[in-house]
């Protein structure tokens, strides 16, 4: 059996993902921090439709936490396949209104978080020469963003740790790749006013900002053995924008 790790899989682009997953014969470990309703609620769809998917409750800053989370996907589903590193946090304001702790939070869970999993799947798909790692970065991560400086710097590192980690393991028959999204439907993104939403769908040239599913999907092609020959790459799901 296939397995699939979302970590931040209880909503937004990381239900999206579970459930494309599932669609595709993956069965889904969903991970979440806090809000285990939300998690259980995308389990039910994708075992109502037929799939496999169950959650696994952990903070991907939180070493310990990773460690048990691992050991119980393990135990579980299996080894894990395809690993999907989605969980992160936003914050929006001025760099120098930040207190040290809030940087060092978003670091941990946007950046340290992604390398913490990573390192945890890795062996397993070392042994078996197989398996998928996809990150999650941000067109922010590409083009900076004001008021999202460090939120901006750690989905940078996201797109550096892709292009040096499928380098690392390319001989080892693992791929890596990154999905950096545009504007999405998500949560992250509901402070935002219908107004900024109205210029934001003017300014891309497709006219509208994504989906969920938009994302969901592309993840699920960079898992597929469709995309076999691709590594290293940064897809932009942005509609255009940048």
């Amino acid at each position: 059996m296939n397995v699939a790790l979302v970590t931040g899989g209880s909503r937004g682009i990381g239900a999206a993902a579970s459930k494309e997953l599932a669609k595709h014969g993956y069965a889904v470990a969903v991970n979440y921090k806090l809000n285990s309703e939300a998690a259980e609620s995308v389990c039910r769809d994708i075992t109502e439709s037929g799939g496999i998917a169950e959650v696994f409750q952990a903070d991907i800053s939180d070493s310990d936490a990773l460690d048990r989370m691992f050991s119980d996907i393990h135990s579980s589903l299996g080894e894990i396949s395809v690993l999907v590193n989605n969980a992160g946090v936003s914050y929006i304001g001025l760099l120098q209104d930040m207190s040290d702790e809030e940087i060092k939070n978003l670091s941990d869970v946007n950046l340290m978080g992604a390398m913490l999993c990573t390192k945890r799947a890795v062996p397993d798909m070392i042994k078996r020469h197989d398996g998928v790692i996809i990150n999650i970065a941000s067109m922010w991560g590409e083009v900076g963003a004001s008021c999202e400086v460090v939120y901006s710097a750690c989905k940078a590192g996201i797109i550096g740790f892709t292009k040096a980690l499928a380098k690392e393991l390319g001989p080892s028959g693992i791929r890596v790749n990154c999905v950096s999204p545009g504007v999405i439907d998500t949560d992250m993104n509901s402070e935002l006013t219908d107004e900024t939403i109205s210029e934001l769908c003017e300014e891309t040239p497709l006219l509208r900002i994504g989906t969920p599913s938009d994302v969901g999907k592309s993840i699920a092609f960079l898992a597929s053995e469709e995309a076999s020959f691709i590594t290293g790459q940064t897809v932009s799901v942005n509609g255009g924008i940048i």
